[in-house]
């Protein structure tokens, strides 16, 4: 009883400061993206990078700057881990092989933060600060950056721009991401998580055995990897770890900071397209979806089969920090799952089949409730687009979505970054089957090993970065694999979105009449819920049927 009223008041109170941050996170971030002036700060990035603060985009200009940056991303981390020896703060880590360090580069780089590595086994903390944490600030900003751009395809008129990527990327990162990664640094290193530049220390333990331990810039880590929908942990346990997420205060505080900025943008949606009611509709299918699959994955792990102490210490704990309990476990595994975000805070692979097979399922669904940073509000909408086309076929009318008519064109861009994921999902999954050296890798047979290789795809296309840990994914193979589906994973939809976002904007705005679809009221939010559903269920269900469903069946 006690487990159950505690897993209620957590979830009340995670919800109840998420409602609070709605109007101001949400009003900061439309701000941001709208604001025509510069700060000084601003400014000196501009001339330093040799760009233009106030000029604007056509939607392959935009393209073309990302994928530069990005590629730059991935090179510069690259030679930063391979040379992480010669460099201050390694504290004595040997360079990172060169799979490892591809994989990485691209996993840092897309938002993924797949990790093949222990962190405190691998990386120095120069690696860790002025690599991956870096990453972690720059490719949170260039998801919302990509949101921002579809938002003004929606508000522009006959116009080919669609903005400046290097003014949105600056001015995410310096307005928004940095003063509030800095604030919540504080916040968890008041609450426990560690802040130092320690190598490895030898302790003795209360059994008077000895054990090596690392430090490290921890929490200013820790902070950016939740609020950037990034995930990737310091350390090997993540935030199961007690110096990155020492209490069950800190493990709330880690919960809302994955979903505050995904939760707070559909505010900034509205306040762009000027209909606040439109952001409303978004916000309800987003946590219509969160809330069933949080009900879902509680149960399964409350009341699943386990050990009669399990169930009197409140369900399932295998796999699961005893200070956070069971509740705490299920609502952070499915807001990382249902958010960009691989953080982890009990092992996923240790879940019944019934919840493991929902951890999947919410990244399978393209993680847009809420989603990560941008990607899911960019995601949603992109879904909204199919779901008003399914209606005006219905009626036998030329569907339009806040003012654009949806013609061939928008449908072709919308299909195939619909359809771009799975592709990466099962083709990567289906050639890991046919290799025997991929599945050598699976540390369990069966149904479980099937959906061990599932969710690594899954999560790798999808750009969480979580895993299942019974898949030993390291190596040439699942580094180049996952790598290479990683980036794909996040590039291809890209390219769709902001095609998607150039047609829109040369448009000429329709009027509002009588056979319009309202897109605000309780029937597009259950329409589109429905469009959700089938397009996932139709993709993926016969791949879950091989893996979680048969093995919660058996």
């Amino acid at each position: 009883m006690g487990a159950t009223l505690a897993g209620w008041l957590q979830i009340l109170l995670l919800v109840s400061v998420l409602a609070a941050s709605y109007r101001p996170l949400g009003d900061l971030l439309a701000r941001t993206l709208t604001d025509r002036g510069h700060w000084r700060v601003e400014r000196a990035l501009y001339r330093l990078g040799g760009v233009d603060g106030d000029a604007d985009q056509t939607w392959p200009g935009y393209l073309r700057s990302l994928l530069a940056f990005a590629a730059v991303s991935v090179l510069f981390l690259y030679g930063f881990l391979r040379l992480q020896n010669h460099l201050p703060l390694s504290i004595g880590m040997p360079p990172v092989p060169a799979d490892g360090a591809f994989n990485t580069a691209v996993s840092f780089a897309t938002n993924t933060n797949w990790q093949w590595y222990s962190g405190e086994t691998t990386l120095g903390h120069l690696a860790q600060m002025a690599g991956l944490a870096v990453q972690n600030f720059l490719s949170a900003a260039m998801g919302i950056a990509v949101a921002a751009a579809l938002l003004r395809g929606f508000t522009r008129r006959q116009t080919d721009r669609v903005g400046n990527f290097w003014t949105d990327l600056t001015r995410i990162t310096v307005r928004v991401l940095l003063p509030l990664a800095f604030v919540f640094a504080i916040v968890l290193v008041a609450g426990g998580a560690i802040q130092n530049f320690h190598g490895v220390r030898e302790i003795t333990t209360l059994s008077g055995d000895t054990q090596a331990l690392t430090g490290g810039p921890v929490a200013s880590q820790e902070a950016i990897k939740q609020l950037g929908t990034n995930g990737g942990g310091f350390y090997a346990a993540n935030s199961a770890h007690p110096f990155e997420n020492p209490t069950a205060l800190t493990n709330i505080i880690e919960i809302y900071l994955l979903l505050v900025i995904p939760v707070s943008l559909p505010r900034a949606f509205g306040r762009l397209v000027g209909d606040q009611r439109q952001g409303y509709a978004i916000l309800t299918v987003m946590v219509l979806i969160w809330a069933v699959s949080v009900a879902i994955v509680t149960a399964n792990e409350v009341h699943g089969a386990g050990s009669p102490a399990g169930h009197a210490a409140g369900g399932m704990l295998e796999g699961k920090e005893q200070r956070l309990g069971v509740w705490a476990s299920a609502l952070f595994a499915v807001s990382t799952t249902l958010t960009s975000c691989g953080a982890v805070n009990s092992a996923h692979d240790s879940f019944t089949p019934g919840g493991g097979g929902m951890l999947i399922f919410n990244m399978l669904l393209g993680e847009i409730a809420p989603g990560g940073v941008g990607s899911g509000l960019y995601g949603i909408l992109v879904l909204a687009v199919v779901a008003v086309f399914v209606a005006g076929l219905m009626v036998g009318r030329t569907p339009e979505y806040l003012g654009k008519k949806l013609g061939g064109r928008e449908m072709k861009f919308a299909s195939l970054y619909i359809l771009t994921t799975p592709a990466l999902v099962l083709v990567g999954t289906a050639s890991a089957m046919a290799s025997r050296g991929a599945r050598a890798k699976v540390l369990n047979t069966g149904e479980h090993g099937y959906s061990e290789i599932l969710y690594a795809f899954g999560s790798a296309a999808n750009n969480n970065g979580s895993a299942f840990a019974g898949l030993a994914a390291g190596g040439t193979w699942y580094n180049t694999a996952l790598g290479l589906a990683m980036l794909f994973g996040r590039f291809l939809p890209i390219v769709f979105v902001l095609a998607l976002a150039g047609s829109l904007a040369r448009q000429r705005p329709v009027p509002v009449t009588a056979g319009t679809l309202p897109t605000h009221r309780p029937q597009f939010v259950g329409l589109l819920v429905g469009v959700v559903l089938i397009i996932v269920g139709l993709t993926y269900f016969p791949a879950l049927s091989l893996g979680p469903i048969a093995e919660a069946l058996s």
